[in-house]
Protein backbone atom coordinates (compact mmCIF):
# COMPACT_ATOMS: atom_id res chain seq x y z
CA UNK A 1 0.00 0.00 0.00
CA UNK A 2 1.51 3.49 -0.96
CA UNK A 3 0.79 5.46 2.51
CA UNK A 4 2.07 9.37 2.81
CA UNK A 5 2.30 10.74 6.37
CA UNK A 6 1.78 14.47 6.12
CA UNK A 7 4.08 15.96 9.09
CA UNK A 8 6.28 13.39 10.50
CA UNK A 9 6.29 14.86 13.65
CA UNK A 10 5.57 13.51 17.66
CA UNK A 11 2.42 10.89 15.70
CA UNK A 12 3.37 11.49 12.46
CA UNK A 13 6.66 10.28 13.01
CA UNK A 14 5.61 6.75 15.26
CA UNK A 15 3.38 6.40 12.21
CA UNK A 16 5.66 6.37 9.58
CA UNK A 17 8.57 4.80 11.08
CA UNK A 18 6.51 1.87 12.53
CA UNK A 19 4.31 1.40 9.18
CA UNK A 20 7.66 1.40 6.93
CA UNK A 21 9.21 -1.11 8.93
CA UNK A 22 6.07 -3.30 8.37
CA UNK A 23 7.26 -3.05 4.43
CA UNK A 24 4.62 -0.42 3.51
CA UNK A 25 5.90 2.13 1.10
CA UNK A 26 5.31 5.33 2.95
CA UNK A 27 6.51 8.79 1.46
CA UNK A 28 6.41 11.51 4.61
CA UNK A 29 5.77 15.34 4.01
CA UNK A 30 7.47 17.50 6.32
CA UNK A 31 9.55 21.01 6.43
CA UNK A 32 13.07 21.97 7.16
CA UNK A 33 15.87 20.73 9.42
CA UNK A 34 13.76 17.47 10.00
CA UNK A 35 13.38 17.22 6.69
CA UNK A 36 16.82 17.14 5.43
CA UNK A 37 17.94 14.65 8.27
CA UNK A 38 14.99 12.05 7.29
CA UNK A 39 16.70 12.41 3.55
CA UNK A 40 20.35 11.62 4.89
CA UNK A 41 19.80 9.23 7.67
CA UNK A 42 16.09 8.42 7.55
CA UNK A 43 13.93 8.57 10.72
CA UNK A 44 14.59 7.34 13.92
CA UNK A 45 12.13 6.05 16.98
CA UNK A 46 13.07 5.64 20.10
CA UNK A 47 10.86 3.69 22.12
CA UNK A 48 9.29 4.57 25.75
CA UNK A 49 11.74 1.26 26.96
CA UNK A 50 15.02 3.04 25.01
CA UNK A 51 15.27 0.54 21.88
CA UNK A 52 15.60 2.20 18.63
CA UNK A 53 14.14 1.61 15.56
CA UNK A 54 15.21 3.35 12.77
CA UNK A 55 13.42 3.49 8.86
CA UNK A 56 15.74 3.95 6.28
CA UNK A 57 13.65 3.44 2.69
CA UNK A 58 11.79 6.51 3.22
CA UNK A 59 10.86 8.67 0.72
CA UNK A 60 10.71 12.07 2.04
CA UNK A 61 9.10 15.08 0.44
CA UNK A 62 8.75 18.90 0.86
CA UNK A 63 5.60 19.01 -1.02
CA UNK A 64 2.38 16.98 -1.19
CA UNK A 65 2.63 17.72 -5.17
CA UNK A 66 6.41 16.19 -5.40
CA UNK A 67 4.70 12.34 -3.46
CA UNK A 68 2.59 11.38 -6.47
CA UNK A 69 -0.68 9.60 -5.79
CA UNK A 70 -1.27 7.48 -2.30
CA UNK A 71 -3.67 5.05 -1.61
CA UNK A 72 -3.87 6.11 2.29
CA UNK A 73 -3.08 9.60 3.76
CA UNK A 74 -2.29 9.93 7.65
CA UNK A 75 -2.74 14.16 8.05
CA UNK A 76 -0.61 14.39 10.79
CA UNK A 77 -0.23 18.04 11.07
CA UNK A 78 -1.47 20.80 14.07
CA UNK A 79 -5.33 21.67 13.77
CA UNK A 80 -4.30 25.09 12.72
CA UNK A 81 -2.29 24.48 9.86
CA UNK A 82 -4.75 21.91 8.25
CA UNK A 83 -6.41 24.59 6.51
CA UNK A 84 -3.44 25.93 4.92
CA UNK A 85 -1.88 22.32 3.64
CA UNK A 86 -5.89 20.71 2.82
CA UNK A 87 -5.99 21.80 -0.92
CA UNK A 88 -2.04 20.84 -1.82
CA UNK A 89 -3.75 16.91 -0.75
CA UNK A 90 -5.53 17.09 -3.61
CA UNK A 91 -2.15 16.03 -5.77
CA UNK A 92 -2.42 12.89 -3.90
CA UNK A 93 -5.57 11.81 -4.72
CA UNK A 94 -6.65 9.03 -6.90
CA UNK A 95 -10.27 8.15 -7.15
CA UNK A 96 -10.28 5.97 -4.01
CA UNK A 97 -7.34 7.65 -1.88
CA UNK A 98 -8.47 7.06 2.17
CA UNK A 99 -7.50 10.10 4.24
CA UNK A 100 -7.10 9.50 7.65
CA UNK A 101 -7.16 13.03 10.05
CA UNK A 102 -5.07 12.69 13.40
CA UNK A 103 -5.70 15.91 14.62
CA UNK A 104 -6.33 16.53 18.64
CA UNK A 105 -9.44 18.47 19.43
CA UNK A 106 -12.96 18.48 17.95
CA UNK A 107 -12.31 17.12 13.61
CA UNK A 108 -13.30 19.67 11.00
CA UNK A 109 -15.68 17.42 9.95
CA UNK A 110 -17.19 15.83 12.85
CA UNK A 111 -20.61 16.74 11.46
CA UNK A 112 -20.41 15.23 7.97
CA UNK A 113 -22.20 11.84 7.34
CA UNK A 114 -23.71 12.93 10.92
CA UNK A 115 -27.07 11.38 11.89
CA UNK A 116 -28.66 14.29 14.01
CA UNK A 117 -30.34 18.04 14.08
CA UNK A 118 -26.86 19.29 13.33
CA UNK A 119 -25.70 17.50 10.61
CA UNK A 120 -23.94 19.39 7.92
CA UNK A 121 -23.12 22.38 10.15
CA UNK A 122 -19.55 23.14 9.86
CA UNK A 123 -17.48 23.25 12.99
CA UNK A 124 -16.06 27.23 12.57
CA UNK A 125 -13.03 26.86 15.07
CA UNK A 126 -11.58 23.78 13.24
CA UNK A 127 -13.00 24.88 9.60
CA UNK A 128 -13.45 28.64 9.61
CA UNK A 129 -13.65 29.60 5.85
CA UNK A 130 -14.74 26.36 4.71
CA UNK A 131 -11.46 25.42 3.26
CA UNK A 132 -10.70 22.21 4.68
CA UNK A 133 -14.34 20.55 3.67
CA UNK A 134 -13.93 21.46 0.18
CA UNK A 135 -10.41 20.23 -0.51
CA UNK A 136 -11.26 17.08 1.11
CA UNK A 137 -14.45 14.92 0.11
CA UNK A 138 -16.39 13.42 3.37
CA UNK A 139 -16.28 10.25 1.40
CA UNK A 140 -12.52 9.67 1.72
CA UNK A 141 -12.51 10.15 5.69
CA UNK A 142 -12.09 7.65 8.14
CA UNK A 143 -12.24 8.89 11.76
CA UNK A 144 -8.97 8.41 14.14
CA UNK A 145 -8.14 8.97 17.72
CA UNK A 146 -4.67 9.42 19.05
CA UNK A 147 -3.53 8.38 22.16
CA UNK A 148 0.10 7.94 21.99
CA UNK A 149 2.38 10.74 23.34
CA UNK A 150 5.54 11.71 21.93
CA UNK A 151 7.88 14.25 20.90
CA UNK A 152 10.80 15.57 18.59
CA UNK A 153 13.89 15.61 20.17
CA UNK A 154 15.97 16.41 17.18
CA UNK A 155 15.55 16.73 13.73
CA UNK A 156 15.11 13.38 12.09
CA UNK A 157 14.66 11.87 15.77
CA UNK A 158 11.30 11.34 17.14
CA UNK A 159 10.51 10.00 21.09
CA UNK A 160 7.23 7.99 22.07
CA UNK A 161 6.32 8.50 25.24
CA UNK A 162 3.73 6.41 25.89
CA UNK A 163 0.93 4.91 24.12
CA UNK A 164 0.06 2.78 21.20
CA UNK A 165 -3.62 2.74 20.02
CA UNK A 166 -4.82 4.55 17.16
CA UNK A 167 -8.58 3.09 17.24
CA UNK A 168 -9.88 4.00 13.45
CA UNK A 169 -14.00 3.81 12.12
CA UNK A 170 -16.37 5.15 9.52
CA UNK A 171 -17.62 8.60 10.17
CA UNK A 172 -20.84 6.50 9.49
CA UNK A 173 -20.06 4.12 11.56
CA UNK A 174 -20.18 1.26 9.75
CA UNK A 175 -17.54 -1.59 9.96
CA UNK A 176 -16.29 -1.29 5.77
CA UNK A 177 -13.96 -3.48 4.04
CA UNK A 178 -11.40 -0.08 3.67
CA UNK A 179 -11.66 0.73 7.95
CA UNK A 180 -11.06 -3.09 8.16
CA UNK A 181 -7.72 -2.32 6.02
CA UNK A 182 -6.72 0.72 7.75
CA UNK A 183 -6.98 -1.59 11.34
CA UNK A 184 -4.87 -4.19 9.44
CA UNK A 185 -1.87 -1.69 8.25
CA UNK A 186 -2.01 -0.19 11.83
CA UNK A 187 -2.03 -3.43 12.86
CA UNK A 188 0.78 -4.70 11.39
CA UNK A 189 2.89 -1.90 12.33
CA UNK A 190 2.61 -3.04 15.78
CA UNK A 191 0.06 -0.53 16.95
CA UNK A 192 -3.98 -1.36 18.61
CA UNK A 193 -6.17 -0.41 15.82
CA UNK A 194 -9.90 -1.58 17.00
CA UNK A 195 -12.19 -0.58 14.36
CA UNK A 196 -15.09 1.23 16.36
CA UNK A 197 -18.92 1.46 14.94
CA UNK A 198 -18.82 5.27 17.21
CA UNK A 199 -15.71 6.99 16.74
CA UNK A 200 -17.42 10.24 17.65
CA UNK A 201 -17.98 9.11 21.19
CA UNK A 202 -14.17 7.92 21.51
CA UNK A 203 -13.21 11.32 19.98
CA UNK A 204 -15.25 12.78 22.93
CA UNK A 205 -13.38 10.60 25.78
CA UNK A 206 -9.82 11.77 24.86
CA UNK A 207 -10.67 15.31 24.20
CA UNK A 208 -12.55 15.33 27.65
CA UNK A 209 -8.66 15.16 29.34
CA UNK A 210 -7.74 17.88 26.30
CA UNK A 211 -9.93 20.30 27.04
CA UNK A 212 -9.41 20.26 30.65
CA UNK A 213 -5.25 19.40 31.32
CA UNK A 214 -3.94 20.95 28.34
CA UNK A 215 -4.93 24.01 29.02
CA UNK A 216 -4.77 24.14 32.65
CA UNK A 217 -1.71 22.53 32.76
CA UNK A 218 -0.14 25.52 29.93
CA UNK A 219 -1.17 28.24 32.22
CA UNK A 220 0.43 26.96 35.25
CA UNK A 221 3.21 24.49 33.94
CA UNK A 222 2.18 22.06 36.23
CA UNK A 223 2.13 18.01 34.93
CA UNK A 224 -0.92 15.52 35.12
CA UNK A 225 -0.15 14.38 38.09
CA UNK A 226 -0.45 17.57 40.22
CA UNK A 227 -2.87 18.95 38.30
CA UNK A 228 -5.06 16.02 39.64
CA UNK A 229 -3.71 16.05 43.24
CA UNK A 230 -4.21 19.66 43.78
CA UNK A 231 -7.97 20.32 44.95
CA UNK A 232 -8.73 23.29 43.51
CA UNK A 233 -7.13 22.31 39.96
CA UNK A 234 -8.60 19.12 40.12
CA UNK A 235 -12.35 20.32 40.73
CA UNK A 236 -11.73 23.06 37.82
CA UNK A 237 -10.56 20.48 35.69
CA UNK A 238 -14.07 18.20 36.83
CA UNK A 239 -16.26 21.39 36.41
CA UNK A 240 -14.49 21.86 32.38
CA UNK A 241 -15.31 17.97 32.18
CA UNK A 242 -18.68 18.04 33.17
CA UNK A 243 -19.87 21.03 30.71
CA UNK A 244 -17.98 19.06 27.68
CA UNK A 245 -19.91 16.20 28.50
CA UNK A 246 -23.33 18.30 28.72
CA UNK A 247 -22.55 19.76 25.62
CA UNK A 248 -21.18 15.90 23.75
CA UNK A 249 -24.30 14.24 25.27
CA UNK A 250 -26.42 16.72 23.43
CA UNK A 251 -25.43 15.55 20.48
CA UNK A 252 -25.62 12.03 21.11
CA UNK A 253 -22.73 11.37 22.41
CA UNK A 254 -22.07 8.27 25.48
CA UNK A 255 -19.08 8.33 27.71
CA UNK A 256 -17.68 4.55 28.27
CA UNK A 257 -15.76 5.77 30.94
CA UNK A 258 -16.86 7.93 34.12
CA UNK A 259 -15.13 11.74 35.36
CA UNK A 260 -13.48 10.31 37.79
CA UNK A 261 -12.25 7.42 36.74
CA UNK A 262 -10.94 9.63 33.53
CA UNK A 263 -9.41 12.16 36.08
CA UNK A 264 -7.55 9.12 37.84
CA UNK A 265 -6.42 7.80 34.68
CA UNK A 266 -4.28 11.54 33.98
CA UNK A 267 -2.95 10.98 37.37
CA UNK A 268 -1.49 7.43 36.70
CA UNK A 269 0.25 9.56 33.84
CA UNK A 270 2.51 10.96 36.28
CA UNK A 271 4.67 13.88 35.92
CA UNK A 272 4.00 14.44 32.21
CA UNK A 273 3.63 17.86 30.73
CA UNK A 274 1.04 17.57 28.02
CA UNK A 275 1.64 18.67 24.67
CA UNK A 276 0.29 22.01 24.93
CA UNK A 277 2.33 23.01 27.54
CA UNK A 278 5.47 21.58 25.62
CA UNK A 279 4.28 24.46 23.15
CA UNK A 280 4.10 27.29 25.09
CA UNK A 281 7.67 26.51 27.01
CA UNK A 282 9.13 26.22 22.94
CA UNK A 283 7.15 29.42 21.87
CA UNK A 284 5.30 27.67 19.31
CA UNK A 285 1.65 27.85 18.22
CA UNK A 286 -1.27 26.77 20.71
CA UNK A 287 -4.21 24.25 19.02
CA UNK A 288 -6.48 26.86 21.32
CA UNK A 289 -9.64 26.53 19.49
CA UNK A 290 -9.20 23.26 18.36
CA UNK A 291 -8.85 21.90 22.12
CA UNK A 292 -11.21 24.35 23.98
CA UNK A 293 -12.82 26.36 21.55
CA UNK A 294 -14.21 23.50 19.59
CA UNK A 295 -16.44 23.11 23.29
CA UNK A 296 -17.14 26.53 23.23
CA UNK A 297 -18.21 26.50 19.88
CA UNK A 298 -20.80 23.75 20.50
CA UNK A 299 -22.01 24.72 23.70
CA UNK A 300 -23.44 27.63 22.02
CA UNK A 301 -24.55 25.56 19.30
CA UNK A 302 -26.62 23.07 21.77
CA UNK A 303 -27.40 26.04 24.49
CA UNK A 304 -25.27 25.06 26.76
CA UNK A 305 -23.54 26.91 29.68
CA UNK A 306 -19.33 26.67 29.31
CA UNK A 307 -18.86 29.23 32.25
CA UNK A 308 -15.29 27.36 33.41
CA UNK A 309 -14.36 26.24 30.37
CA UNK A 310 -14.77 30.18 28.51
CA UNK A 311 -12.92 31.41 31.31
CA UNK A 312 -10.08 29.32 30.77
CA UNK A 313 -10.34 29.58 27.25
CA UNK A 314 -10.11 33.49 27.72
CA UNK A 315 -6.88 33.23 29.81
CA UNK A 316 -5.60 30.85 27.59
CA UNK A 317 -6.28 33.03 24.69
CA UNK A 318 -4.36 35.59 25.99
CA UNK A 319 -1.38 33.95 27.07
CA UNK A 320 -0.80 32.62 23.90
CA UNK A 321 -1.67 36.43 21.93
CA UNK A 322 1.23 37.86 24.52
CA UNK A 323 3.79 35.41 23.78
CA UNK A 324 3.04 36.08 20.23
CA UNK A 325 3.33 39.77 20.42
CA UNK A 326 6.50 39.41 22.74
CA UNK A 327 7.67 36.66 20.22
CA UNK A 328 8.59 34.87 23.53
CA UNK A 329 8.39 31.48 25.51
CA UNK A 330 7.34 30.83 29.13
CA UNK A 331 9.41 28.51 30.69
CA UNK A 332 9.60 27.69 34.53
CA UNK A 333 13.49 28.72 35.76
CA UNK A 334 14.96 27.64 39.11
CA UNK A 335 15.57 30.38 41.47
Amino acid sequence: MKIAVIGAGAIGGVLAVRLALSGQAVTVVDQGAHLEAIRNNGLKLVRADGAEEVARDLHAVARCADAGPQDLIFLALKAYVVEAVAPQMRTLFTADTIVVPIQNGLPWWYFQNFVGPHAGYRLKTADPNGVIEQSIESRRLIGCVVYPAGEIIAPGIVKLLEGDRFPVGELDGVESDRVKNVSQALVGAGLKAPVLNDIRSEIWLKLWGNMSFNPISALTHATLVDICQEPATRALAADMMREAQAVAEKLGVSFRVPLEKRIEGATKVGKHKTSTLQDVEAGRPVEVDALIGSVIELGELTATPTPATRAVYALLKLLVKTMHDERARVVMQPL
